[in-house]
């Protein structure tokens, strides 16, 4: 990676002279790409009420983490994210509650019990910073991080693609022509928790959903076929985390706040083209 930061130091932008904004600037890309890819599929199976309750049940993972011990707090977020998607599938899956209800319950219950440990063991003062996120704090180490998971994603994304269309077009054609739609919504499941708890430091709780479902939105306002939905899905995500990124850098304001406001700007103007010129 040493490369890539000298690639950045020598170009001809004021915002690029420290680390930290070299920092900013590739979890910022890396993360876009990941929001961008998955965030198709998040809107096709009507998710977005999904990864906005992962996005609560950060608190709760922290706050576990704090409770038990954990110096690591990427290792609890992913951890409970991860086993808070799995509950919910399978209580989504009982039917004996409709999804929305099931979503709303786990993410109310995460969010209450995230804040009511960390008020007891810790103090929610010192972690309010996740509830808006702060990009500029991230590391180089998690920049790694983040690079390995667009890898290891990005590959798995292409064996289960697919299956995973599929599934959103019709589930139960899915499973008639032998696809374990269980296993794959499963999978799906994962990979939007630990992308959602890999960016959740930067983006933050409150506004983790935005990111993952304006650039799909976006897409969908003006693609005419699945391939270009998913290139203008990443093509939007990246706009809008690389121009938040260096728009929040000149305004000082929020980046995370200022990232999904050009996204939420993006998704306005692609539907007003779509009212006016049609798909």
């Amino acid at each position: 990676m040493d490369f890539v930061y000298d690639l950045l130091g020598k170009l001809p932008f004021d915002f690029l002279s420290s680390n930290f904004m070299k920092n900013a600037l590739l979890a910022v890309l890396f993360s876009s790409i990941l929001f961008g890819m998955i965030g198709t599929l998040a809107v096709d199976n009507k998710m977005a009420f999904f990864s906005d309750a992962l996005g609560h049940s950060a608190m709760t993972g922290i706050a576990l983490g704090v409770v038990l011990g954990v110096r690591n707090e990427l290792i609890c977020l992913i951890a409970f994210g991860v086993l808070m998607a799995l509950l919910i599938n399978r209580v989504r899956a009982g039917g004996t509650a409709s999804s929305d209800t099931v979503i709303s319950v786990f993410s109310s219950t995460a969010l209450a019990l995230g804040l009511l440990l960390l008020s007891k063991y810790q103090g929610i003062n010192r972690y309010s910073s996740y509830l808006v996120g702060d990009i500029l704090s991230v590391s180089r180490q998690e920049v790694v991080l983040l690079f390995i998971a667009l890898l290891v994603v990005g590959g798995v994304w292409c064996f289960v693609y697919n299956k995973l269309m599929l599934i959103a077009v019709n589930r139960s054609l899915a499973a008639s022509r032998g696809v374990r739609v269980t296993l794959y919504e499963n999978i799906f499941s994962i990979m939007v928790a630990v992308v959602v708890m890999l960016s959740i430091k930067w983006v933050g709780v409150l506004l983790i959903n935005s990111l993952l479902i304006l650039p799909a939105a976006s897409a969908r306002n003006i693609s005419r076929s699945v391939k270009q939905y998913h290139l203008f899905s990443v093509l939007f995500a990246v706009v809008s985390g690389l121009g938040g990124l260096i728009a929040s850098w000149y305004l000082a304001a929020s980046s995370g706040a200022t990232i999904v406001m050009i996204a939420a700007i993006l998704f306005f103007v692609t539907y007003c083209t779509r009212k006016l010129f049609g798909r």
